[in-house]
C-alpha cells in the first residue's frame, strides 16, 4: 500500500495535481509548456487530438521533440501546432493505473493549464470499448439493468464530479466509445434491444447534466462515411427516447473500401454528416481519425481536406476534428496510425492543423 501511494503522489506531483512548473523530465531539460493564450470557443473549431497514451508512453521513457529537436512536452508541442483540443479516455476499474479517473485527472489538469478544451470519452468498460467489443466492468457483470442504469449514471456522475472540484470543465463528454451496436454488452447491445441501448445512453447524458449543464454529450460511432449504419443508430435512438447533443464520428481511410482511398472516404463522411445534421437537428463532429505515420504528405491532404469539409457544414454545425493518438512513434503498442516520426518529432501531416 505504501509503494501505490508514493507512485501516486509521485503521479500526482509530475502531472500538475500538486505542482505544474514543467513537463515530468528525466535528465534532458524539457521546454516548459508556456502557451496559454485562450481560445475562443464560438468561432473557432476544434482541432486536436485523443493523447490518452501519454503518461504510459511518458512512464516508458518516450520523449517528444519539436521541428529543432528541443525536447517538449507533448500538449504543450501539440498546441503550437495549432491544435486546441484533448480527449482523454476513462475506464472504469483498469488493470493499472492507465485510464483510470487518477490518471485521467492528471492528463485534464495539464490539458487546462495550457490552455486547452477537454473532451471525455466515457467507455464504461475495464479496457478497450469498439465496435467489435463492449464489454462490462467486471463489478458490474451481475447487475440487474436497472442497476446498470444507475451504474453508469454513478460512474459518469463520480468521475465528472471530481474534475469540477478540480476546476475543470470539460466542453464534450461521450457517452460511450464507439457504440456502433450498443454498449455494455449484452444487455445494451443495439441489434439485441435498442431501447435498452437508448435507456443506458440517457443514463449517461443525464448524468452529464447534472454535474455539467451545458457539456454537448456525444455519441460515437465508427466508419463515419457509412450512413446507413448512423441512420440504424440514430434513428433507434430517436425512436427510443435516447438522447445526445453530438453525433461523433470515426474516419479512418484504413478500414474504407478501398482502403486508404481517403478523398472518397471524405465525401461520403461529408455526405453522412450534412444528412445527420438535416435528419436529426444535431451537430457533427469527428473525434477520431488517423492514417500510417509513414505517409504524412497523403495525411496532410486527407486532414486538410477533412477539415474543410467540417468547416462547409451550414451553420457552424460541424464541431471540430480530433485525432486519435498522434503522438505514438516507434511502433508503440504496434500502432501505427500515428503522425510522430521514429525520433519523437510531429510529421508534416500535423500541419493540416495549422
Amino acid at each position: 500500500m505504501e509503494s501505490k501511494i508514493y507512485k501516486l503522489a509521485l503521479l500526482l506531483i509530475c502531472f500538475g495535481f500538486l505542482v505544474w512548473p514543467t513537463a515530468c523530465k528525466n535528465s534532458d531539460e524539457v521546454a516548459k509548456p508556456t502557451d496559454t493564450t485562450s481560445i475562443d470557443t464560438t468561432t473557432t473549431i476544434a482541432k486536436g487530438a485523443d493523447v490518452s497514451w501519454l503518461t504510459e508512453m511518458e512512464a516508458s521513457g518516450k520523449k517528444f521533440y519539436n521541428a529543432a529537436g528541443t525536447q517538449t512536452e507533448c500538449m504543450a508541442l501539440l498546441k503550437s501546432l495549432g491544435m486546441n483540443t484533448i480527449r482523454l479516455r476513462v475506464w472504469v476499474n483498469p488493470t493499472g493505473s492507465y485510464n483510470s479517473k487518477a490518471d485521467v485527472m492528471a492528463k485534464a489538469i495539464r490539458a487546462k493549464n495550457l490552455g486547452m478544451r477537454i473532451m471525455i470519452d466515457f467507455h464504461y468498460s475495464d479496457t478497450w470499448a469498439d465496435p467489435t467489443s463492449q464489454t462490462k466492468p467486471a463489478a458490474w457483470t451481475s447487475l440487474s439493468f436497472s442497476d446498470l442504469k444507475t451504474a453508469v449514471a454513478t460512474h459518469t456522475t463520480d468521475v465528472l464530479s471530481t474534475l469540477k472540484t478540480n476546476g475543470i470543465t470539460p466542453e464534450w463528454v461521450q457517452v460511450g466509445n464507439e457504440t456502433s451496436n450498443g454498449m455494455l454488452w449484452n444487455d445494451g447491445k443495439a441489434s439485441t434491444s435498442m431501447a435498452n441501448y437508448a435507456a443506458l445512453t440517457t443514463a449517461g447524458y443525464n448524468a452529464v447534466k447534472a454535474v455539467f449543464p451545458d457539456a454537448k454529450v456525444i455519441v460515437h460511432i465508427n466508419n463515419g462515411y457509412d450512413n446507413t449504419l448512423f441512420r440504424w443508430i440514430f434513428d433507434g435512438l430517436k425512436n427510443n427516447g435516447g438522447k445526445w447533443d453530438v453525433i461523433g464520428l470515426s474516419v479512418y481511410p484504413y478500414w474504407f473500401t478501398p482502403s486508404n482511398d481517403w478523398a472518397t472516404c471524405n465525401t461520403q463522411t461529408l455526405a453522412n454528416m450534412n444528412d445527420m445534421v438535416t435528419r436529426y437537428g444535431k451537430e457533427v463532429m469527428v473525434v477520431e481519425c488517423g492514417m500510417s505515420w509513414d505517409a504524412p504528405t497523403v495525411c496532410n491532404s486527407f486532414l486538410t481536406d477533412l477539415i474543410a469539409k467540417v468547416k462547409s457544414i451550414p451553420n457552424k454545425k460541424g464541431l471540430g476534428v480530433l485525432y486519435w493518438e498522434p503522438e505514438c512513434y516507434g511502433n508503440w503498442n504496434s500502432y501505427s496510425l500515428g503522425a510522430f516520426d521514429n525520433s519523437g518529432k510531429p510529421t508534416s501531416a500535423l500541419n493540416a492543423f495549422k
